[in-house]
């Protein structure tokens, strides 16, 4: 997205500890719940729930019941209906997940604050569990985690996903094409890390614009490169017959049939490719055309279920300056809404400048509102080490604090303009950013330091993967609703497992329709922000 290079990334191992709980009779047979925690951050750590029908009867409902030791407390749940009296919960079947078939399981998880600890007292449905919980002879990890194997590796296969219930938040993540080459990040790995169980949508970044039309990014990534067994999603190597598909448009149409409710849109434009929409705003059913022509190609045509155009910035500078006026990206919505017609996506990643006369008050942003499903302001990169000497301060604040550099330059400042001028809340979704932003030769540790230059990053000075940083420079610090950290001389700001905990909560107050994140490849191997931004979400 905005100044995002062709960045790649390290993997870095997250211990994993497993607590069986001890079944339950029911019929002949038993149903079971296993208690795993996948990731444990010392601060908090992540559980899946797995309940297994061992018996012979189809089981209609399941109502699990146990206690959390003192220290530790459920902070956010997913594909479950959990409640809460003091350290006693009760997390019941969701009305829309099927019955359990004898032979079946479902699963459902949640974000538990505190270091892992093992549940006591488990009942499934009134019975005792039959001893209660067996804990794991590998304690969780405490602290940081480190780079050392990890206890159990991660699963080659998530487990099996229910489609989102009607009406649910959006959960939407960018997956970007240049990710296959330097950092390796394939469209398998949204599947081996859990992450597609958990998404909605996926973005696939970029096309480019330019000659006033859509067109083409990088060919070779995005249909002609050929996969191995090993690096397809379904363990099938591409061929050359004539006219095969390949590339990651092949993945992602396997990954589609691997997980039937998710939908692809392909992005255009991005910070790099944004200079071409001024031309296309001259001519905006031209350019639709072409979009159309490219995105609905026989090809691949049921890969993606829209377009998503990701203008930086209309009327406005980004890395070049439009001038095609305060209509143009109105104009160019409606006549993609127009030839895309009412089935397919139409979606707009937009500027998240809440200040006076900023970016959002440069462009009809509401007038697009009937054109478009939704919006997605980019509420991250406010603040970086492209202003070197800093003052340091968070990229991704959700709300001010005392001493931020720029009035309107935070998350609820963009949400809040942007329902101002007739935009619903339904159709914002907030923006998290998956990676950090450093500055070095920093000598406090608050915001507001002065620095001599970016700090080093893996592909690109000044920005570093979560899953990177968060073991290089651990947090040491919140504010504005997002964490920092000082190490080193070097001052970094990025969100965590926590602080995305507190946005989902904040965009289910503001009754935003869900949430979007930059990108799948810098979460880690077992998926740890996007499964904070599905919980938080419920």
């Amino acid at each position: 997205m905005s100044r995002r290079a062709l960045w790649a990334g390290v993997v870095v191992a997250v211990a994993v500890a497993a607590v069986p709980v001890a079944t339950s009779a029911f019929g002949a047979g038993s149903v079971t719940a296993q208690f795993t925690a996948t990731s444990d951050w010392g601060t908090g750590h992540e559980v899946r729930v797995t309940v297994a029908n061992g018996s012979d009867a189809t089981v209609s409902t399941w109502r699990i019941e146990f206690d959390l030791p003192a220290g530790t407390a459920i902070s956010s749940s997913w594909d479950a209906d959990v409640t809460r009296t003091g350290d006693h919960y009760v997390a019941v079947k969701k009305s829309w997940a099927g019955s359990l078939a004898p032979g079946a399981s479902q699963t459902w998880g949640y974000i538990g604050a505190g270091a892992f600890r093992a549940p006591l007292n488990c009942t499934i449905n009134g019975a005792s569990c039959g001893g209660g919980v067996v804990p794991t002879t590998a304690p969780p990890t405490t602290g940081t985690p480190t780079t050392a194997p990890p206890t159990t590796p991660p699963p080659t296969t998530p487990p099996p996903t229910t489609p989102p219930p009607a009406g649910g938040k959006k959960v939407v993540g960018y997956f970007v094409q240049w990710g296959v080459y330097q950092r390796q990040y394939f469209v398998k790995n949204i599947h081996t890390s859990g992450s597609a169980a958990k998404m909605t949508h996926i973005l696939y970044a970029f096309g480019n614009v330019t000659n006033g039309q859509c067109a083409i990014g990088d060919s070779y990534a995005d249909y002609d490169m050929a996969y191995t067994a090993a690096n397809s999603v379904d363990g099938v190597a591409d061929t050359w017959d004539a006219g095969a598909l390949r590339g990651s448009f092949n993945q992602l149409r396997k990954l589609k049939k691997m997980y039937p409710h998710l939908k692809v849109i392909w992005s255009f434009g991005g910070w790099t490719w944004s200079g071409g929409f001024g031309q296309a705003a001259q001519n905006p059913t031209a350019f639709a055309n072409s979009c159309y022509n490219l995105v609905e190609d026989p090809r691949w045509a049921d890969v993606f279920d829209g377009i998503d155009i990701d203008w930086e910035y209309p009327n406005a500078c980004g890395l070049t300056c439009d001038s095609s006026g305060p209509n143009s990206f109105k104009s160019l919505m409606s006549a993609l809404r127009s030839r895309f017609g009412a089935s397919s996506l139409v979606t707009a990643a937009i500027t998240a400048d809440g200040s006076s006369g900023g970016k959002i008050d440069a462009a009809d942003y509401a007038g697009a509102t009937a054109s478009l499903d939704w919006f997605m302001p980019m509420t991250y990169d406010y603040f970086g080490a492209f202003a070197p000497q800093g003052p340091t301060a968070p990229h991704s604040p959700l709300t001010s604090y005392a001493g931020i550099p720029q009035q309107g330059f935070w998350s609820d400042a963009a949400i809040q303009k942007l329902k101002s001028k007739g935009v619903p809340a339904s159709k914002l979704l907030l923006g998290v950013g998956f990676y950090g932003r450093g500055w070095s030769g920093v000598t406090q540790s608050a915001p507001g330091g002065t620095a001599t230059g970016p700090a080093p990053g893996t592909y690109e000075q000044g920005i570093e993967d979560y899953k990177v940083i968060k073991n290089r420079c651990p947090a040491t610090g919140t504010v504005g609703g997002t964490a920092y950290a000082f190490c080193g001389g070097q001052w970094w700001s990025y969100d965590t497992p926590g602080t995305i905990g507190g946005k989902m909560t904040y965009a289910k107050n503001q009754g935003l329709g869900g949430a979007f994140f930059w990108e799948l490849s810098g979460d880690t191997t077992n998926g740890e922000l996007i499964t904070a931004v599905k919980g938080g979400l419920g």
